[in-house]
C-alpha cells in the first residue's frame, strides 16, 4: 500500500513538471515531428491514468522500463548504482550509530555537567548544519587546506586512478545466469568493498574506504546528533525508574547496572529513531553524491530530474522507498531481541 502510494505521487508529480523530455533530449535537433516519434516510443502520448495502469503492470512483471536518457533498462542502471549508495549509507549510519549513542550515554551519566551542555550543544548543531554546506566545508578542510599532509582526504570518486577491478561474473567465470542471477551479480560486481575484498585486492579497499570518509561524516552527521540526543534522553528515564535504583542498592557495579540492566531498555527508543533516520539518511545521500561527486543512486536522481527521465526518476524512487520499508520492518522486528515481552505478544 506505501509502495503504491508513492508509486502514485511520484507518477503525478514527474508529468505535471514543465518541459519536455525531447526538447531536453534533443536539443536544437527536437522538431516536432522528431518530438511527436519520441513521445509516441515512450508512450507519453497517453493519458495519464494509462500511462500509470501500462507502468503498474510493468512493474509487476519486474521491468522498470527504459531510461530516456541512456537507452538503457532502468533495472541495470540502478544495478550499477545502488551498490554505492549502500555503501555510503552504511557506513554513514554505523559511523552515527555507534559515535551517536557513545555521546548519548556520556551525556546522560554527566548530566548537567559541562561536558553533558557540551555534547549537547553539538548535537543541536549537528541537527542545524545543511549536509551539502558541511558535505563543501570537508571537502575544503581536507582536500583543499591539508592537500600536502597525511591528513589529506580524496575529496571525489570512488576509486583513484590506476586502480580498477574484474565485474564478479568474469572473475568467477560464470556464464548463462538468468535474468535475475545477472542482476545480483552486477549489483555485487558494482559494490567496491565486496569486489575487492573477494578479488583479494586489498589495496582497492584501502582506497575505497579512504574515499569513504567524508561522504560518511557529511551525510552522518545528523542522524548521529539525533541518536546522541534520543540516547540521552531514554537513558535518563530509565536510570530514574526504580529497578535501576534497587540494582544500585544492592551494590552492583555502576558500569553493569548502566550497561546491562539500563541500557537494554533505553534500545527501543533509540533502535526506532535509527530506523527513520536511515530513511532521512538517504534523501541526503542525494545532496552528498552531488557535493562528492559519489557515483550511486542519489546523483542519478538529481541527474534524471533535470533531463526529464521520467522512468529513471520513478524507478530510482521506488528503490529508496522499498529500501525504508525494508528498514523499518527489519526496526520492528528488532524489537523482541531488546524487551521480551515483544516477542510474547
Amino acid at each position: 500500500m506505501i509502495l503504491s502510494g508513492i508509486l502514485l505521487v511520484t507518477f503525478v508529480m514527474t508529468r505535471s513538471v514543465k518541459g519536455n523530455p525531447c526538447y531536453v533530449m534533443l536539443g536544437e535537433k527536437a522538431t516536432k515531428e522528431k518530438c511527436d516519434e519520441f513521445t509516441k516510443r515512450f508512450g507519453l502520448d497517453k493519458p495519464i491514468p494509462i500511462q500509470f495502469i501500462k507502468y503498474l503492470g510493468e512493474i509487476a512483471k519486474g521491468d522498470f522500463g527504459t531510461s530516456i536518457r541512456y537507452h538503457r533498462p532502468v533495472v541495470d542502471i540502478i544495478a550499477e548504482r545502488l551498490p554505492m549508495t549502500i555503501e555510503l549509507a552504511m557506513f554513514a549510519m554505523l559511523f552515527a550509530t555507534i559515535a551517536g549513542v557513545i555521546l548519548g550515554v556520556f551525556s546522560a551519566l554527566r548530566r548537567n555537567s559541562a561536558a553533558d551542555v557540551f555534547t549537547m550543544v553539538g548535537a543541536n548543531i549537528g541537527v542545524s548544519m545543511p549536509v551539502f554546506w558541511l558535505g563543501l566545508m570537508l571537502a575544503y578542510v581536507f582536500a583543499l587546506l591539508l592537500k600536502n599532509t597525511p591528513f589529506y582526504i580524496p575529496p571525489s570518486g570512488r576509486l583513484s586512478s590506476g586502480i580498477s577491478l574484474p565485474m564478479l561474473a568474469d572473475y568467477w567465470h560464470l556464464q548463462n545466469l538468468g535474468a535475475v542471477g545477472k542482476f545480483f551479480i552486477d549489483l555485487l560486481s558494482h559494490s567496491v568493498i565486496f569486489t575487492s575484498i573477494v578479488t583479494g585486492n586489498f589495496r582497492a579497499t584501502r582506497d575505497a574506504l579512504w574515499h569513504l570518509i567524508l561522504p560518511a561524516i557529511a551525510v552522518g552527521t545528523i542522524p548521529l546528533a539525533v541518536i546522541a540526543r534520543m540516547t540521552r534522553s531514554s537513558l535518563l528515564e530509565v536510570l530514574n525508574q526504580d529497578y535501576v535504583r534497587t540494582a544500585k542498592a544492592k551494590g552492583l557495579p555502576n558500569r553493569m547496572v548502566v550497561f546491562k540492566h539500563a541500557m537494554r531498555n533505553a534500545w527501543i527508543p533509540i533502535v526506532t529513531i535509527i530506523g527513520l533516520e536511515t530513511g532521512a539518511l538517504l534523501a541526503g545521500a542525494v545532496l552528498t553524491e552531488t557535493v562528492f561527486s559519489w557515483p550511486g543512486l542519489g546523483r542519478l536522481i538529481v541527474r534524471a530530474i533535470f533531463a526529464r527521465d521520467y522512468i529513471l526518476l520513478q524507478g530510482a524512487i521506488l528503490v529508496f522507498a522499498l529500501a525504508f520499508v525494508i528498514v523499518n520492518l527489519i526496526v520492528d522486528l528488532s524489537y523482541a531481541a531488546f524487551d521480551p515481552r515483544v516477542s510474547r505478544q
